[in-house]
């Protein structure tokens, strides 16, 4: 009766965090650095002065992931740049703006007017260290093999990233790593790497007194700024976007990142824009801090509530049936070991291309659904395993039918060892969780996503320490949970 009670519960949590929490808007995306997240609050405050509710979808991933989202419908529009539609997207090097624009249509999606400004890919240096090695283009990294490189994981995998450009200039630097954006410039400013990529328009470049070096052999493309956007998009909304067109020079961008890194706001950033225009009419609002943090706390909580409950109606009859002999049961739990072992980025990047998945909360319910069910399993079926056979014995001597004994006697017997793995399961599912905001779900790991490409400690720890008092909070919720539904003298103490 108490495990039905139990089951029920979860039940109740799985109906009521699975509500919407908001109603349907039109989404833009941005990917996981500050330009980006930048030009998409830019997009939002002209699509909502053009009468549209917009959602932004800050740091849903690398150019694989966006294209995805946008592809699939997830989000309607993103910033990109003609170099990686070319190079990346189509996989048309060289290829025409106007035959480009006929290549995306193909997709069903659409490429709005030039924004003004070539952001391009460049390898910097700090400025000391290339004066005094007497480098000032890339080729001359040829000459220097011990020189340390730290690139973005993105670059190194490009088809017009890394690989191609030291074959093109012959470099054979010896050490080479691959580290996020805004924390390959920290490495960069204390010493821990010599070169780095970079985006031209990064304000950290005059920030850290930092050098581009000369592209000597012509190897980066253009990377005009456009944006993408779904082909279904409301005309109004095309043309409020097109109207953007032209409007954003370098030194603008620039200005606009490089208040972004000072302020940490992507929204003050973008507010340099309109200011720019002469817009003081146009106000981008900011929420408080604790605000923030208690919207993205109740998204954690539907995130955990709704992929737990789901974890236990599944993993408790999984369970049930690994506790007996024989292959089936060491199947079930090799294969949710197994799961156990594929990383979270992985999972996402593998499940966003899927029908029924894209970004977004589904996704991250499924994926934190597979990593909640090993716990689960295993402890339901070591608690059904370790009943001694003495009992066993006398509830067949009764003549309880199998199902009677195994709700009478078998579950509330291994009840205290269930209830630690759901206990375990829920807390290692909340600083997991955190993977969402890679995905457009938000939750408490959207802080600690911008906070990284901010390289901003405070913005990481705005998330980090919720999501650990979130962790306690659950562990103690279940720790009177157990009080309350176990019999005393099977409480594990």
């Amino acid at each position: 009766m108490k495990l039905r009670l139990l089951l029920a519960t979860f039940s109740l949590f799985l109906l009521s965090f699975s509500l919407p929490l908001s109603a349907q808007t039109l989404a833009v995306g941005s990917k996981k650095f500050t330009e980006s997240y930048v030009l998409g609050e830019i997009a939002k405050k002209t699509l909502e002065n053009a009468g549209f509710t917009v959602e932004h979808k800050q740091g849903i991933g690398a150019t694989g992931i966006v294209w995805a989202a946008l592809t699939k419908g997830d989000v309607g529009l993103y910033p990109e740049y003609t170099g990686t539609i070319s190079e990346e997207i189509l996989k048309k090097p060289g290829i025409a703006v106007d035959a480009m624009k006929a290549e995306l249509k193909k997709q069903g999606i659409g490429m709005s007017k030039d924004l003004g400004f070539n952001d391009g890919y460049g390898l910097v240096m700090r400025r000391v260290d290339a004066e005094k090695l007497g480098i000032t283009k890339i080729s001359d990294l040829a000459s220097h093999p011990e020189l340390k490189a730290g690139i973005t994981h993105e670059y190194l995998g490009r088809k017009d990233g890394w690989k191609p450009l030291i074959a093109k200039y012959g470099i054979n630097l010896s050490d080479v790593k691959g580290v996020d954006h805004a924390l390959g410039y920290a490495a960069l400013y204390a010493g821990q790497v010599d070169v780095k990529d970079c985006y031209t328009t990064d304000a950290e470049i005059a920030k850290y007194d930092l050098v581009v070096l000369q592209d000597d052999k012509a190897f980066f493309p253009l990377y005009r700024a456009v944006f993408l956007y779904r082909l279904d998009l409301p005309q109004k909304a095309v043309d409020a976007i097109d109207a953007l067109g032209g409007t954003i020079d370098e030194k603008l961008m620039i200005a606009m990142n490089g208040e972004a890194n000072k302020t940490k706001e992507y929204g003050k950033a973008a507010q340099l824009y309109y200011q720019s225009k002469g817009r003081t009419d146009v106000k981008i609002e900011e929420k408080s801090v604790a605000s923030e943090i208690l919207v993205l706390t109740l998204q954690h909580i539907r995130l955990v509530a709704i992929s737990l409950a789901l974890a236990v109606l599944v993993g408790i009859p999984l369970g049930i049936r690994a506790a007996r002999p024989g292959v089936v049961g060491n199947l079930i739990l090799s294969g949710a070991g197994l799961v156990q072992t594929i990383p979270s980025l992985a999972l996402l990047a593998v499940l966003v291309p899927l029908p029924f998945f894209g970004i977004g909360i589904r996704t991250a319910i499924f994926a934190l659904f597979l990593y909640s069910l090993l716990p689960i399993i295993r402890n339901t079926a070591a608690g059904i395993r370790g009943i001694p056979p003495g009992l066993r014995e006398s509830a067949e001597a009764l003549g309880l039918e199998p199902s009677a004994r195994l709700t009478k006697v078998y579950l509330p017997m291994a009840l205290p060892t269930i209830l630690a793995g759901i206990k375990t399961s829920a807390v290692i599912n909340v600083g997991t969780a955190t993977i969402a905001a890679l995905i457009g779900a938000d939750g408490l790991g959207k802080p600690i996503v911008s906070g990284l490409s901010l390289n901003e400690n405070s913005l990481i720890l705005q998330g980090a320490i919720p999501a650990a008092i979130l962790a306690l909070l659950v562990q103690g919720a279940f720790d009177l949970l157990e009080r309350g539904v176990v019999s005393k003298g099977l409480r594990i103490r």
